[in-house]
Formats: structure tokens, sequence, C-alpha cells
């Protein structure tokens, strides 16, 4: 049915992001091979018309943007929205501890993870590392573990004899410290984990300050089913949405539209968007303020682009498990490979209303794309997006859209071949529509 090659590029681009940081840095280069130019937010801007550009925010967050060739007034600007974060572990500030023979790291709960699939894996660390350079100034190095560095055991059965009838339950403060080593009590814990940084990151350790860091699974992602028609990794949600933003963006017809095109992706949308980098801060409204001062003409142009502006955030979706109909709205069963998924709630945990939906079902029409409808069951909270915090934070209308998934915050998430080649089709047509 499929080519697991057809699929391919996007696992590579989650295996080489196992942080924000890393997600960031892989847009980078990407965006660097089609010559886009690196903005400073602390320097002057000139922008000219046709001209790609991109700005980086603390790191692990990015807005790409292509200027317009006509006036930012009269045609608005074209943005997709999705975010680099995804739910998992964090590594504490004074992580290291012993107990009973073992070095353990302790760690803090990032957003809403499935913790019980945690347990049993091949786990690592990547994220930065703050440290002073040569002149005393503070800068931040990527740092990754290749290795498998860590893991969470589970209990035995004979320990537990509850756990299949109960499911795996973890205390966040006592049982999700993960092991590291074998130790003596005379080492010290949390000197021995800061050798391991300075060994990988080849820094001084009297040059380490801080760090981010997070835990990920070292199994890379694959392409499986009978036809090749699924493929499974970490962090679909949402590197997933963001690789087909930038894959869109980076289109030949796309870079050479006469609108202003706007790529956004953001970090912190899985603890609440509400930073200097999230959805939920000034980071795109900053930008598109900035972009417009630079092309704009008059006074009010800034205002009248916003007017007729268009939001599609995108961010996956939950596709039906048939081993699970009582978790869905039998009316509303969103199939993977089926094409993407438009979702909508009354209360604006989604931002989707009837002129955006049908605004992209008219997308997915034009680009030979199908697409499905997706509302949450009414007796279950629904999860939100970027989507309505953006849309309120600029005045500009907006869709809701993902592709469909299995196991959505597992640390190994599950998806269709065909739908990520619909999803590209679809964000191609309205950056080029």
């Amino acid at each position: 049915m499929n080519s697991p090659s057809s699929i391919q590029h996007l696992l590579d681009f989650i295996d080489a992001s196992p942080s924000p940081w890393h997600a960031v840095q892989s847009v980078e280069q990407q965006l660097a091979a089609y010559r886009f130019v690196r903005l400073d937010e602390t320097a002057n801007w000139s922008l000219r018309p046709g001209g790609r550009y991109y700005v980086i925010r603390d790191g692990s967050a990015i807005i790409a943007f292509v200027a317009g060739q006509q006036a930012l007034a009269d045609t608005g600007f074209k943005i997709i929205g999705a975010h680099t974060d995804s739910p998992g572990l964090r590594i504490k500030p004074n992580a290291a501890s012993y107990l009973d023979g073992h070095l353990r790291l302790g760690v803090e709960v990032y957003g809403g993870p499935i913790l019980a699939t945690f347990a049993d894996r091949d786990l690592s660390l990547a994220g930065r590392i703050s440290h002073k350079n040569e002149l005393g100034q503070v800068e931040s190095r990527l740092i990754q573990f290749d290795q498998a560095l860590l893991r969470l055991p589970n209990l035995a059965i004979h320990m537990n004899r509850s756990v299949n009838d109960d499911g795996l339950k973890l205390h966040k403060q006592n049982e999700l410290p993960l092991i590291l080593a074998r130790c003596t009590e005379d080492q010290l814990p949390q000197p021995y984990f800061l050798s391991l940084l300075q060994q990988q990151s080849g820094l001084p350790l009297t040059q380490i300050l801080s760090w981010d860091l997070n835990v990920y699974d070292t199994q890379k992602g694959v392409v499986w089913g009978a036809e090749n028609e699924f493929y499974a990794d970490s962090q679909l949600d949402n590197l997933a949405s963001c690789h087909a933003a930038i894959t869109a963006l980076l289109d030949d017809a796309v870079l050479e539209a006469r609108s202003t095109l706007v790529c956004a992706l953001f970090d912190h949308e899985e603890v609440g968007s509400e930073s200097s980098k999230g959805a939920d801060g000034g980071f795109l409204p900053d930008i598109l303020q900035r972009i417009a001062l630079a092309t704009a003409t008059g006074p009010q142009d800034y205002a009248r682009a916003l007017a007729q502006s268009m939001l599609v955030s995108a961010d996956m979706a939950h596709a039906y498990q048939p081993n699970f109909p009582l978790a869905y709205d039998p009316d509303h069963k969103v199939l993977i490979n089926k094409g993407p998924v438009i979702k909508i709630n009354a209360g604006q945990r989604y931002s989707t209303e009837s002129h955006s939906a049908a605004l992209f079902a008219g997308w997915c029409e034009e680009a030979g794309v199908p697409y499905q409808k997706y509302s949450h069951r009414c007796d279950l909270p629904c999860g939100s997006t970027i989507g309505p915090i953006t849309a309120a934070k600029l005045g500009i209308r907006s869709v809701d859209v993902g592709n469909p998934m299995w196991a959505m915050h597992s640390i190994r998430e599950s998806a269709g071949v065909l739908d990520h080649a619909y999803m590209i089709s679809v964000m191609t047509r309205f950056f080029t529509g």
C-alpha cells in the first residue's frame, strides 16, 4: 500500500529532535537549505518583498516567514501554528540522589504524559546546558546522550497483583525517579551527574550553570502494519504538525506566493502556553507587528492586515481506536488514513467556527484531500490547542485541525502514513491559495 520511504523524512526529523531545542535546530537546518535569513530581535529589520526570514526565541520557539510581494494590508497574513514541546519528564535542578546503592535522577512531570508508558523503556537525556563562555557571558549548548542512560523498571506483578485490573499507577514524587547507575555511598550523586554532563557537552565543569533536560525514548521511529500504512514514534504530538507546516512552507510554489506567509512553532503548549515563547505570550504579535512596520506604508495597515488574516492551528487529533468504542462520540469517529481532521468544540476549546471550517474543507477539496470532522464526547473534558489563544490575542479567524493518531501523550504514538502527506498537501494549498 505505502512505501516506508514516504514517511521516513518525518521520522528522521522527529528522531533528530528529542527536545524542543533540538526541534528548533532541526527546523533551522531545513530553513538554511532554502536560504532563509535569521533575524535578531534586538536589531533593526529591513525586509524585501519575497524575502525569507526566521526568528528564534530562547532556543525552543521559531517563527519563519516569507515577506509578501503584494501589499500586506491587501493580503493579510497566512499563518500556520503548531508547537515544539511534548508531554514527558524533565530533570530537576538538584536531580541526583543516592538510595540503597542506586543513583537516581529526580524528575518533574511536564504536561500530561501517560506515565505508565515510560516504564521499561530505553530512556536518555537531551536538551540544553546554560554556561559561561570565556568572556563571562551566558550561552546555551545543546546536549544529547545517544545511549540508553536511564530506566524506570516496573514493579514485578508478584508485588503488584492488581496491576492488570487497576492499571499501573506511579507516585509522581516517590516512584518516578529514574535509575542512572549503581554507586557506593562515598560517591556524591550530584558531582557524579555533573561529570556526565561535562563529558557529554565538552564544557568545563566550572562553567556549567544550569540546564533544561528532557527525558526521551531512544527507540527510533518505524513504519508498521501489514501494508506499511502506519508509523510510530515519540512526540508525534506535535512534531508531526511542525514537520508538515515547515514542509509546506518550503514547497517551491509556496516560496513564490505573493502573500505574507508565516509558520509559527511555539514552546510550552503542553503546560498552558503562558510564557514569552508560548502562544499566549508576545512572540507572534511582536513578529507580525515588526513585519508590518518594515513593509507597510500606512498607520492602519497592521490592523487592516490582521482583519483579513487566517490562522491554521495544527495539532494532532484523536483517532478512533476500535478496542475502546465508548471513548468516542459515535457520530464523530475519525479514522486513521482518512484525511485531516477539523476539530470543533462549542466551548471554544478549539477555535473552529463554521466559516473557518468551510474554508479548510474547501482547501482540502482543491488539494484532492479527504477530510473529517471531530467533536469530543460531551461527558469527557476536551483538550485545547494554541488556536483559541492565538485567535483571541490577534483577533483573527482561525481553524483547528490535526491528523488522527492513536495513544496521544504516550511515549510511543502512532498515526497514518497517508494522513501526513494529506496534511502537507492541504497546508500547501492554504499558502498558495
